[in-house]
């Protein structure tokens, strides 16, 4: 009798355990580059509904305009017009007013894209799990994916989330930017052209700065450099500038660090090279934070050169 009991208590605890675990997705993929965003098979539709716009996704809406932008396939027409702050209320976000003004090129605009999906509340998830099919390397468990639903988040702000926006300009020059021409509310690309970002661009060949067209300049047998580069010119223009209130700015927006549509690998093209680099969370860049490597922080200095070991004289460490 005490033995049944005590296997009764051992079935109860295990149950009450079971009932306590959160559920979270298994990788699904099958090896798709498209990783998470394969949507359990739904794949590139998922996003894009090739007919019908959001209607065409089962996603009702009355905006005569749907899908008019990348055959969106969800419904935007809860987002219009409204403002999201991300890290603070320093970085509002106001989203576009209707489908008439969203523009694929647009800060705000992608914001409206990605938000559609990763909001949570006003957005209709779906299949969505709410959390990474891809375990976090080092110190385990899953992320949030929906930020709304993420503690410490609200409705409509999102305080411990990067910024994103207009306002979250990449700039050049001071303590924690790196030494470059352009950057902040300007027309002009942003050249890395002092030695620390130079040398960072040798150092870190998955860049996404790397990853347009850089042509060297300067050396033997190269076309002379432009006012003030030493070492190289995007000669593509800046990755981040984006058209915003008629003004082109060099901001953060979630593609600037996320390629959605590749959540394993990051390849980047110099001249007739291209090299492919692994990846994690559609991050675009060499992000391996299981390999023990300084290729996570080399990511992140992509932007925040002022951290970075070439801007401290340490000139010839590379990503590992």
């Amino acid at each position: 009798m005490k033995k049944f009991g005590l296997l009764i208590l051992v079935a109860l605890a295990a149950a009450s355990l079971a009932m306590a675990q959160i559920t979270v997705p298994t990788p699904n993929w099958g090896g798709d580059e498209l990783g998470a965003h394969n949507g359990y098979g739904r794949g590139c539709v998922m996003c894009h509904a090739p007919h019908g716009g959001a209607e065409g996704n089962n996603a009702a809406t009355s905006d005569s305009l749907n899908g008019n932008v990348a055959l969106w396939g969800e419904n935007l027409s809860p987002y219009y017009g409204l403002t999201y702050n991300f890290a603070s209320t320093s970085y509002p976000v106001t989203l576009p007013s209707s489908m008439a003004t969203v523009k694929i090129s647009d800060t705000s605009s992608i914001v409206l894209l990605c938000l559609s999906c990763h909001d949570g509340l006003q957005a209709r998830v779906g299949m969505m799990q709410g959390v990474t099919v891809e375990t976090l390397p080092i110190v385990g468990g899953h992320a949030p994916t929906l930020f709304g639903l993420t503690p410490g988040n609200t409705a409509f702000n999102f305080f411990n989330e990067h910024p994103v926006g207009p306002m979250a300009v990449v700039s050049c020059g001071g303590s924690h930017n790196w030494d470059c021409t352009g950057g902040g509310n300007t027309l002009q690309p942003i050249y890395m052209n002092g030695a620390a970002s130079s040398q960072f661009l040798v150092n870190n060949p998955a860049s996404f700065w790397n990853a347009t067209t850089w042509t060297a300049c300067g050396g033997s047998g190269e076309p002379a450099c432009t006012s003030g580069v030493t070492w190289g010119y995007n000669t593509s223009g800046n990755p981040l500038s984006t058209p915003s209130g008629g003004t082109t700015v060099n901001a953060v927006t979630c593609t600037t660090c996320h390629n959605q549509h590749d959540m394993v690998v990051w390849s980047v093209t110099k001249g007739a090279t291209t090299t492919n680099y692994t990846t994690m969370f559609f991050i675009r860049g060499y992000y391996n934070p299981s390999s023990g490597g300084n290729n996570v922080a080399q990511f992140c200095r992509n932007c925040h050169g002022g951290n970075s070991n070439e801007f401290a004289g340490l000139m010839h460490i590379p990503t590992t």
